[in-house]
């Protein structure tokens, strides 16, 4: 089982996995801006970008492994991907409900 064969695999994995890096320190700057003013905003964009940075780059990291390593047959690509989607939108529906409350 191989992660990535050409540079361009490498740069793709590389890149995604510094976007995630950065939205995870956003994450967390967001959380200690929660934790310092008590804002429910804050609490739910930190929560949104956890979902949607971190979460949803592990889960399709390690599904991605497991369907590539053949730990996991591919018949579940399809519910596979519906799950990330899924994590994905309600990352998004967090923050965008950050954006839309009053604290």
């Amino acid at each position: 089982m191989t992660i990535a064969t050409t540079p361009i695999e490498w740069a793709i994995l590389a890149a995604s996995a510094a976007s995630t890096a950065v939205g995870l320190y956003v994450a967390y700057q967001a959380y200690r801006g929660y934790r310092r003013h008590s804002s429910r905003p804050m609490q739910y964009l930190s929560l949104g970008l956890v979902i949607l940075l971190g979460v949803t780059f592990a889960s399709a990291f390690v599904g991605s492994l497991l369907l590539r390593g053949g730990v996991v047959p591919g018949d579940y690509r399809p519910g596979f991907t519906l799950l990330v989607r899924l994590l994905q939108l309600l990352g998004v529906v967090f923050i965008a409900y950050s954006l839309s409350i009053r604290s």
